[in-house]
């Protein structure tokens, strides 16, 4: 079997659980959620190894790194956006949030479209240029794309640490004597 062939069969078989995984983001997007305690932390960690993972592939080159960084930097722009048209709950069964639904579904529809776009990419790509390590960095399309994701779930994640944080925080004040 050609690189080629693997390649396809693979992206063919893991067809189905990117759809329903998409679905299941987007839905999440648009609708009120219950404030996870771990989720946020989860985020905040696992973005950042995978950004300094993204840094250094690309630590040769510098543009690259550029444009990495301009997407953080917009993501953390729009999370605090997302964050100021978020609506906060806390009700007595729990902490939820609504995030805007617009943002939500411009960000899952970047996001898909980068996919289907790098999946065409693949797809057409000679055997020798799939098999270098660091493909996935060179382009700085999608380098911005991951950045913005990255950035803007980081700074959201952050955002629902302190706002839970806050809630947490006025409720022992009203429960102390």
């Amino acid at each position: 079997m050609t690189p080629h062939d693997t390649t396809t069969v693979t992206l063919l078989a893991l067809m189905p659980l990117l759809v329903w995984r998409m679905i299941v983001r987007v839905k999440r997007m648009v609708g009120r959620q219950r404030a996870g305690r771990i989720r946020p932390w989860v985020t905040l960690v696992i973005f950042p190894l995978v950004l300094a993972l993204f840094s250094f592939l690309a630590k040769d080159h510098a543009q690259r790194l550029w444009w990495l960084a301009g997407g953080v930097a917009c993501g953390l722009g729009l999370a605090v956006w997302g964050l100021k048209k978020t609506v906060f709950e806390a009700t007595p069964t729990g902490l939820f949030y609504t995030p805007n639904a617009h943002l939500g579904i411009a960000l899952s529809l970047l996001l898909v479209g980068r996919l289907v776009w790098r999946m065409v990419e693949v797809f057409t790509m000679d055997a020798a240029a799939m098999q270098q390590p660091d493909e996935f960095t060179r382009s700085p399309l999608t380098l911005l794309v991951f950045g913005l994701l990255a950035g803007y779930y980081i700074g959201y994640a952050f955002g629902l640490v302190r706002w839970r944080f806050a809630v947490m925080r006025a409720k022992r004040r009203r429960e102390s004597p």
